[in-house]
């Protein structure tokens, strides 16, 4: 399979995934889909950064407090970051949804040594980011997001 071939694969996988999350959320009315295992699920709105257009992602947070949340940018893996990375990048004013409520956040990229502390954190929370991480030679960004003033 040819590089581009493997990418438009990956990428497609992930809008799917998304789509599903996304309408187990509204299919149950709220009911299911804000928690997978220990860790709470927020659906991150960023701005398009080539379009402007408003974006939607479904994520989970495996560190999860009143005023950070934290994100990690690892695309299953993969060797190129996931869009609504690039678009927070470029916009760092985002909102996040959990169980109905929308806030307004600004986010960020972790440094090196606030990601070598949260670190052990996120993947007692979910083993598979180190395997993510391990998977690909790209320092997969940890994110964190703050309340913002309106």
């Amino acid at each position: 399979m040819t590089r581009t071939l493997a990418h438009r694969s990956t990428d497609l996988m992930m809008r799917v995934m998304n789509a599903a999350h996304r309408s187990l959320v509204v299919l149950s009315r709220g009911r299911l889909g804000w928690k997978i295992g220990p860790m709470p699920v927020v659906e991150l709105h960023t701005t398009g950064r080539k379009s402007g257009a408003r974006r939607s992602t479904m994520l989970t947070a495996p560190v999860y407090e009143p005023d950070t949340v934290v994100l990690i940018a690892s695309k299953g893996g993969d060797e190129r970051h996931p869009y609504w990375y690039l678009n927070l990048v470029a916009d760092p004013n985002v909102e996040l949804t959990q169980n109905g409520v929308t806030r307004p956040m600004r986010a960020r990229t972790a440094g090196e040594a606030e990601k070598a502390q949260l670190w052990p954190r996120i993947v007692r929370a979910n083993p598979g980011y180190a395997g993510y991480q391990r998977k690909t030679s790209r320092d997969i960004p940890v994110v964190i997001c703050e309340p913002r003033t309106p």
